[in-house]
């Protein structure tokens, strides 16, 4: 199979839903990014042979045809919209990289967008003419009931189980929102925002007024713990080695390998540990051989159990910040996600690895290992 690398990588601010993108449209708000990433490199969109968008909250149709198309890609080219809830944007960019390691592709882009603030409302038909239509806020992601709690629900249990108090999770979610900083050169501007504008300078105390929004009041969840929905893209493109040599690219990134795997659809939180154990050990590799790692925040108590399994340090961790302090942009954190790991990489030394590791609704969970060649 061919190397499949990463030669270059963007991302819109994260911006809180009904916020300064309330009014893009999820294509408005991809499209910018992905004629920027073109712009950073030596390559021509008519060169582009597939686009890979993950996205969760659409509503149906097809918004990567919809995103090539704004963003002047080529019409010839297939574009595919894939949906694994959180997973999308890290999903799409394993499933666009096996294209070009098959050969089929020289040349893809991939990532993902969410609209949060312009998602649709969603119905089910009535049974009958005499019986409303009847407006959801999730589609079910198990087919048992009692096995399809509320994310929220099971992080808070999650929580209770591996008794990870909230003085501890807000200990981590100020930590997040300390480490996050200027991200310019990795933010295409839109509306001239070119920061993520849910970060701020959380403290101890007004954490503790927070209300509890699920659990007791040992273990419960906040909104300080918990990851704000928001609207974002991110994309990254992906080729071999022969249109890296070609274009004399010296900061791509080579995927070393990738996984995307099921478990308990109770506690989804626990999945992506699972896909990155398989990783590891497919790769024969120890967390001590991994110099960064870029874990989604979803809930503090999320991320703490990946890191506390992996007996991951803080040093490595999220070093510009995470989910909690950016925001949860559902299809498109996972490839923020990826962006974020391509420009950590970057300052590191040659033969430096970093893993980037995501959790989905329904039990699902994803992980990608990359390394500076």
């Amino acid at each position: 199979m061919t190397k499949v690398y990463m030669i270059a990588a963007k991302r819109s601010a994260v911006v809180p839903r009904h916020g300064a993108f309330a009014s893009l449209d999820l294509h408005d708000l991809a499209a910018p990014v992905i004629k920027d990433l073109l712009k950073s490199v030596k390559i021509k969109s008519s060169q582009i042979d597939s686009l890979f968008l993950g996205n969760a909250l659409y509503g149906g149709g097809n918004p990567a045809r919809m995103t090539a198309l704004a963003a002047k890609l080529p019409e010839r080219m297939p574009s595919f919209s894939i949906d694994t809830q959180c997973c999308s944007g890290m999903d799409s960019i394993i499933l666009a990289a096996q294209r070009v390691a098959s050969g089929q592709d020289k040349i893809t882009i991939a990532g993902g967008a969410e609209s949060y603030s312009r998602s649709p409302r969603r119905f089910k038909r009535a049974f009958s003419m005499d019986e409303e239509d009847m407006e959801y806020l999730r589609p079910p992601f198990a087919p048992w009931p009692d096995r399809d709690p509320d994310m929220l629900t099971s992080a808070a249990k999650l929580a209770a189980d591996y008794e990870i108090t909230r003085q501890d999770q807000e200990k981590f979610a100020i930590e997040s929102h300390r480490k996050s900083g200027s991200a310019v050169d990795e933010i295409t501007p839109i509306h001239d925002i070119t920061t993520d504008q849910f970060t701020r300078n959380l403290s101890a105390k007004t954490c503790a007024k927070l209300p509890v929004l699920e659990g007791g009041t040992e273990y419960g969840l906040t909104s300080a713990t918990t990851a704000v929905e928001a609207d974002a893209a991110a994309f990254i493109i992906l080729t071999n080695q022969e249109i890296v040599d070609k274009l004399r690219i010296k900061d791509a990134l080579l995927i070393l390998d990738s996984q995307s795997q099921g478990g308990d659809p109770i506690y989804p939180a626990l999945a992506p540990i699972a896909a990155t154990r398989t990783l590891m050990q497919r790769q024969n590799i120890s967390t001590e051989e991994i110099d960064k790692f870029e874990v989604m925040e979803a809930f503090a108590v999320q991320a703490m159990i990946y890191q506390n399994h992996f007996n991951i340090s803080s040093e490595k961790l999220n070093l510009g910040g995470g989910g909690l302090s950016r925001g949860h942009a559902i299809g498109a954190s996972g490839a923020i996600n990826l962006v974020r790991l391509w420009y950590e990489l970057q300052n590191s030394p040659s033969k430096s690895k970093g893993l980037a590791a995501i959790a989905a609704a329904g039990g699902l969970g994803t992980a990608i290992l990359l390394e500076k060649p």
